[in-house]
């Protein structure tokens, strides 16, 4: 995991998965737990941490839900079950 908590994050990568969320929201750790514990190299945004976090995520949902787990097939996915997340990881080849 790569942490962009520093102010000047570049936009999410087009080659990563980037996960926007925050250490206060339980769907996130779990998440983030979820990607850890498979060995998924992915980008965080600490929506706390990042100035434009929380709009940059909200542009890419449309929604303020999170988190918000961006892949590199450009596709997204808003508050995902571990399963949902499992599933698409395993349809992009990265598991």
């Amino acid at each position: 995991m790569t942490d962009l908590a520093a102010p000047a994050v570049p936009a999410a990568s087009a080659e990563r998965i980037t996960l926007f969320g925050a250490e206060w929201c339980g769907d996130c750790r779990r998440s983030k737990r979820l990607l850890d514990t498979l060995g998924v190299d992915y980008d965080y945004v600490d929506l706390l941490a990042v100035e434009d976090g929380a709009d940059r995520a909200t542009a890419i949902s449309g929604r303020t839900q999170i988190p918000v787990v961006v892949f590199p097939d450009g596709t997204h996915v808003v508050e995902p079950s571990d399963a949902t997340l499992h599933a698409k990881l395993t349809e992009l080849g990265t598991i």
